[in-house]
């Protein structure tokens, strides 16, 4: 099956948007088949030349969430679009979590929701073609930019050979410093888009209140300051692609915007009124676990399941130690340059160091250790005396680091606990955390609340 070839079953009781629907997506290339209800549907569904099913909620008989449960029972990979109208949303949600890869709102654009099932498409092709990458494997991807002999960068940069030939929007996945924004620029140089601008922005790197004008861009005289009107990112990025790092971060208002962005490809500056397009393909990255902060309300679920189309995770570096001789090689080669010193290497036992080291701050890590050996070696190799000064001062800014932030955290609980008087369920509420999340906080920091109750 090729996206232009796809037979696309229509489920929908209005026969005048059932056949506008069969006509647009014939003229897009696509053969259709249709049903008034979801019991025709079920019928069609028998012989099995459908590749994708577009379905209303609303059916009558059987509706639309029964429907999707008994296509799911049928053949459990299918890809599902479900039509909705704008105040059912929260049933638009709960049938993406039953299986169905995307939502349309309606009255939706016929250029909408072609865009939609083109990336449901594309979609369910990446994950048949998941079933062979471990053949795939068996050649060496490359890219000039990412260090992957290990076998799980490997499976990284496989990754990356099959997601960058569509449009989907990625998800990246890993702890800070394992080289997320090079996987993006991958993604980007190895896509269609590669011609078009590439553009980084990091959500934690800039204060709440102006990362929205980062985002969108800002009309003159919008805020105290605006002398002039200034583009955003999307804008910048039209014909391109967005690499947003740390999106677990941005601020719930802006999420608002993103989820429009995603959904029409359209915004208006801040404090304009003009409705811009683009096309742009967005890259998103987190270090934090978006599923629980979903659990704790902080992050909008329709806009995790718009971002969460591709999406897959760095390892850290201690798990592809494979790697370590040859980044730690490439950085010397890099920082020769910079620091003018005729270095010819690691010693042996230097670089064995390295291998066996648990590095917490990852690729970032090492390169800051081989960074600090370079600019304080006097001779013509790195010894292992040099990488242990430099990773001892490494692991001294961390331990300040670590224990500070241990500290407040501590001091913080202790206060939540006082504050209610040792009310577990009470505190969590507060802190915005979930109780069995809490509870493991105070298990950490050894915190008991009956100590709490008397004060």
């Amino acid at each position: 099956m090729t996206t232009a070839n796809a037979t696309i079953l229509i489920v929908e009781d209005e026969a005048k948007m059932r056949r506008l629907l069969e006509l647009n997506l014939a003229d897009d290339g696509f053969q259709t088949l249709s049903a008034g209800d979801a019991e025709t549907g079920l019928k069609l569904l028998q012989d099995g030349s459908v590749d994708l099913v577009l379905t209303d909620l609303k059916l009558p008989g059987m509706n639309g969430l029964d429907f999707l449960a008994a296509v799911k029972r049928f053949q459990a990979a299918l890809p599902v679009v479900v039509m909705t109208a704008f105040g059912t949303v929260e049933t638009a949600v709960e049938a993406m979590n039953a299986g169905a890869g995307d939502y349309v709102l309606k009255p939706f654009s016929l250029d909408e929701m072609r865009m939609v099932i083109h990336k449901e498409l594309d979609v369910h092709r990446l994950r048949a073609e998941n079933r062979s990458l471990r053949e795939a494997l068996q050649q060496r991807f490359q890219h000039p930019n990412v260090v992957a002999r290990s076998v799980k960068m490997q499976e990284v940069l496989a990754t990356v050979e099959r997601v960058a030939s569509t449009n989907s929007t990625v998800l990246l996945g890993g702890e800070s410093g394992v080289g997320k924004d090079l996987v993006a620029r991958a993604i980007h140089e190895k896509s269609r888009r590669a011609s078009g601008p590439f553009i980084k922005i990091n959500s934690t790197a800039i204060p709440e209140n102006l990362l929205e004008s980062e985002l969108f861009g800002y009309e003159k005289g919008a805020f105290t300051g605006a002398a002039a009107s200034k583009p955003g990112k999307f804008e910048l990025a039209d014909k391109g692609t967005l690499f947003l790092d740390e999106i677990g971060d941005v601020p719930p208002a802006t999420q608002v915007k993103l989820l429009r962005v995603l959904q029409e490809r359209e915004f208006e500056r801040l404090g304009g009124t003009r409705t811009i397009k683009v096309d742009v393909r967005l890259v998103a990255a987190t270090n934090r676990d978006l599923r629980a902060a979903l659990e704790e309300g902080t992050f909008r679920e329709d806009l995790y399941y718009r971002l969460n189309v591709v999406s897959f995770g760095l390892p850290a570096l201690s798990e592809r130690r494979e790697d370590i001789p040859v980044l730690a090689t490439h950085f010397l080669n890099q920082l020769v340059d910079r620091y003018k010193k005729p270095l010819n290497g690691f010693a042996s036992e230097a670089m064995e160091i390295l291998v066996k080291s648990a590095w917490p701050g990852n690729v970032r890590e090492l390169y800051n250790v081989v960074e600090q050996a370079v600019a304080l070696s006097t001779t013509s190799i790195i010894t292992p005396a040099l990488v242990d000064s430099a990773m001892r001062g490494q692991s001294a800014e961390l331990s300040s680091f670590e224990s500070a932030r241990s500290e407040f955290e501590r001091d913080y609980l202790a206060k939540l606990l006082k504050i209610t008087g040792g009310n577990v369920t009470q505190a969590a509420k507060l802190a915005k955390r979930n109780r069995t999340e809490f509870y493991k906080l105070l298990q950490r920091h050894h915190l008991d609340p009956k100590l709490f109750k008397a004060m």
